[in-house]
């Protein structure tokens, strides 16, 4: 007979993201941080090829990627819309941690499940800051996916991705609870 963890159960069963933009300070020390990057890590990694990595990105750093995403968007000839909603998480974050996807060559492990290895860090990791305290929310937008920003600004190899930006904080308000899908909708039994 299994041992239940009824705590851990009730809060995968209420966990809910916190939009960014309700996000301020404090966030985290680096102390603070260190557990819930620990728990990040501990991630299904088939092959067990880590094909992954972290950069903490402090308010500084998020600042000047805000201003690396107005500067790629004015090359891009992107409007005022997509610029801004480009360059609002990085202008008004505090703390952000950038899941990078760092594959590696392995016969026996298809690229796909690496990246699933690196989508699997990124809801540990959030899920670790709200089972913690914090508010926390996966972003990703337009500059997530712009090969030249990410080799620019963030540093990533050419065959690198971003597999999403884990904002961490102090929540001011808590979202209005959404609609969630039913399993009469999405779970098919099968039987034989």
């Amino acid at each position: 007979m299994p041992t239940p963890n009824p705590a851990a159960l009730e809060f995968l069963l209420t966990r809910r993201s916190r939009p960014a933009k309700t996000l301020t300070t404090p966030v985290p020390t680096r102390a603070e941080l260190a557990p819930l990057l620990e728990a990040a890590l501990r991630s299904p990694d088939h092959g067990k090829l880590e094909p992954w990595r972290l950069l903490v990105l402090e308010e500084a750093a998020l600042h000047r990627l805000g201003d690396a995403v107005g500067a790629r968007a004015a090359a891009l000839g992107l409007d005022e819309v997509q610029t801004s909603k480009g360059r609002t998480q990085f202008d008004t974050g505090h703390l952000a941690v950038a899941v990078i996807e760092s594959p590696v060559i392995a016969e026996k492990v298809p690229a796909i499940e690496q990246t699933y290895s690196a989508g699997a860090v990124c809801l540990a990791l959030l899920n670790a800051a709200l089972a913690s305290g914090w508010g926390a929310n996966w972003l990703s937008g337009w500059p997530s996916h712009d090969a030249v920003f990410l080799q620019e600004s963030l540093g990533l190899a050419p065959h690198e991705r971003l597999a999403g930006l884990i904002h961490i904080g102090t929540e001011t308000a808590a979202p209005p609870e959404r609609p969630r899908p039913s399993i009469e909708d999405k779970v098919t039994w099968v039987s034989r």
